[in-house]
């Protein structure tokens, strides 16, 4: 896959078959860190997950100890609720943390050779948060066959599932769209909406009718030019 530093001001990179280790996890809050300070210069974030010739697997999560586990995951909040608009490009094998980015970004565009995998440890799946987003992102009925199956998804296998949202023949490409048709999408509406998104599985109607009904006023203020609070 081609370079793609040059598409965003902030840029993630990441091996698709990376043990987790605490570079990793200082690699992500520090791109949180980076991102938080400058939310009002509406910076732009690209995830990259290049697993190319990750064809073996990392010993990962053996001997992993549960804090750097807990560690990984509090990072993981942190980007998916970021004030910008986090797309990923994947390709190769993702597995593993690659494979927890990617359930945590907003928009992601597959290259045609990615293979999504899920960590055996012991002879089951990893029962890490990636089974929550899951279940959150495909409903329990999907999520079940493939924790149950744990086939690897192809770029097309994963499209249609709905892990993934595209496929493309030139990633770079795309993105640079995508992101030109995201234009003004960032900041505190942007983390506003999406947290919206999130809470409606959990939530009932009505526990969730006075959060969207304050969304709905501030953006109707913010349409009439009128001061609104970050």
């Amino acid at each position: 896959m081609s370079s793609f530093s040059d598409l965003t001001d902030v840029h993630l990179r990441v091996e698709g078959g990376t043990a987790l280790s605490k570079a990793l996890i200082t690699q992500v809050n520090e791109v949180c860190d980076r991102v938080e300070e400058d939310e009002r210069k509406g910076l732009t974030l690209l995830v990259h997950i290049d697993g190319a010739g990750s064809g073996e697997a990392e010993p990962w999560p053996h001997e992993t100890p549960i804090h750097l586990v807990n560690q990984w995951e509090r990072a993981l909040r942190r980007l998916e609720r970021l004030p910008v608009l986090v797309p990923v490009v994947a390709g190769g094998v993702c597995r593993g943390p690659a494979f927890d980015l990617l359930l945590a970004s907003d928009y992601r565009v597959a290259a045609e050779d990615l293979t999504l995998e899920l960590v055996d440890v012991a002879g089951s799946a990893w029962p890490g948060m990636a089974l929550y987003r899951l279940g959150q992102q495909l409903g329990v009925a999907a999520a079940r066959r493939m924790l149950v199956l744990r086939a690897p998804l192809s770029a097309a296998e994963a499209a249609r599932v709905g892990l993934v949202d595209e496929v493309a023949q030139e990633p770079a490409a795309r993105v640079r769209e995508v992101l030109a048709s995201a234009g003004g999408v960032h900041g505190r509406e942007l983390a506003i909406r999406r947290q919206l998104l999130f809470e409606a599985a959990t939530t009932s109607f009505e526990d969730a009718l006075g959060t969207h009904l304050a969304a709905c006023d501030r953006a109707l203020r913010r349409s009439r030019g009128e001061g609104v609070a970050h």
